[in-house]
């Protein structure tokens, strides 16, 4: 064995005790159940994966034809700054290259802007039912999270979250359209409630979902104003990008150069930014599955709607399912070989929530989802 010889010395070692203090309320992120462990666990031949709000159409074809005209060369390393994907950025958002911070996920770069600016004795501001990350991000600095109830369970209370700042608050995070609950707030809203945060708190405002609403609201890029503004956006979404983790944070340049302090070199690959690169080129692709994406998900809403189980309006490519036997609906369409995603962990036990999927993906979905709900009251 490779611990040979120490194996005793190893048993009698508390290595809970050795760890950082965070590390005892501190727990890894859970993403939706992969296809493979559904497979195994049900014995079936194919399953369809609605938890994880993915691009179930793909990456576009140029990203393809980088990927593959690029993959002999993965034995260099990759541009260490990601210059070439910086610039066409801050191109397409009218700004500067310094103005650009890339991650190895959006993920990354809200863990970044928290290890940056918040540690022991600060606090980080987010609402209650938002992206878990936040919660976790900050106890893994050793800050204190501050969970802010919604005023209508679902949506950010942007005057009790105002409220909630105090002079140790050293960030806030806003998600918008909110995930999971899908939720969106206009850009006059927005700036309304920036205005009333002090200056020095850096604010993050994850787009993550951002091309599911540009049409609706518009760009909040050079649009809504704060210091400490950090708008972050993905390719994991909109661009069918999930399995290559590409996401990056537009703002202030000398906020931005602090925390690439603490990147790690060569966060983004070679694959991922040159994907990314030739994905930003092929607009009229992400516009179509855009479209597709939300008249699916119109078809969704209204599918729910009518069997009483639809928790809400939603904004991104996903939509909620609300009955209060949700694990049982849950368990019964996983047995079908369909993964949603259950909310519990975000403390909704009611919801689910279930990814706009293909149209043969949807209407498998609606087909089980009936007949379940034959059985169900």
């Amino acid at each position: 064995m490779i611990f040979s010889g120490v194996e005793n010395e190893l048993m009698n070692i508390d290595w809970s005790r050795r760890a950082v203090q965070q590390c005892a309320s501190l727990h890894p992120y859970i993403p939706g159940k992969p296809v493979e462990q559904l497979l195994q666990e049900k014995g079936l031949a194919s399953a369809i994966k609605l938890a994880s709000n993915e691009n179930p159409h793909g990456p576009s074809p140029k990203a393809i034809e980088a990927i593959r005209n690029h993959a002999g060369k993965v034995h260099r390393y990759p541009d260490g700054d990601a210059g070439e994907l910086k610039a066409a950025l801050a191109d397409k958002h009218g700004v500067k290259p310094e103005n650009i911070l890339l991650g190895n996920g959006s993920n990354e770069v809200l863990e970044l802007i928290i290890r940056t600016f918040a540690g022991p004795g600060d606090e980080v501001v987010y609402s209650e039912h938002a992206f878990i990350v936040y919660a976790l991000a900050a106890v893994a600095a050793g800050a204190s999270g501050i969970a802010v109830p919604e005023a209508d369970g679902l949506s950010h209370d942007l005057d009790a979250m105002a409220r909630a700042v105090t002079d140790r608050t050293s960030i806030l995070c806003m998600a918008n359209p909110n995930n999971p609950t899908g939720t969106l707030h206009d850009l006059a809203a927005i700036q309304v409630f920036l205005d009333q945060l002090p200056r020095h708190v850096v604010v993050v405002l994850d787009e993550a979902y951002y091309e599911y609403t540009s049409a609706t609201i518009g760009d909040s890029i050079g649009r809504l104003a704060h210091p400490g503004l950090v708008t972050c956006r993905t390719f994991s979404k909109a661009y069918g990008l999930a399995g290559l983790r590409v996401g990056y944070g537009v703002g202030d340049a000398e906020t931005l150069a602090l925390i690439n302090r603490f990147r790690e070199p060569f966060n983004v690959n070679l694959l991922a930014q040159k994907a990314a690169h030739a994905a930003l080129d092929d607009t009229d692709w992400i516009l179509n599955k855009v479209k597709v994406t939300l008249d699916e998900r119109e078809k969704l809403q209204d599918f729910l709607a009518e069997h009483s189980l639809l928790g809400g309006k939603s904004h991104g490519n996903f939509v909620l399912l609300k009955h209060p036997r949700s694990m049982e609906i849950l368990q019964a369409l996983e047995n079908t070989g369909i993964i949603p995603r259950p909310l519990a962990p975000y403390g909704m036990p009611d919801y689910m929530r279930i990814t706009v999927g293909t149209e043969k993906e949807n209407t498998r979905f609606m087909m089980e989802t009936d007949k379940i709900m034959r059985h169900i009251q």
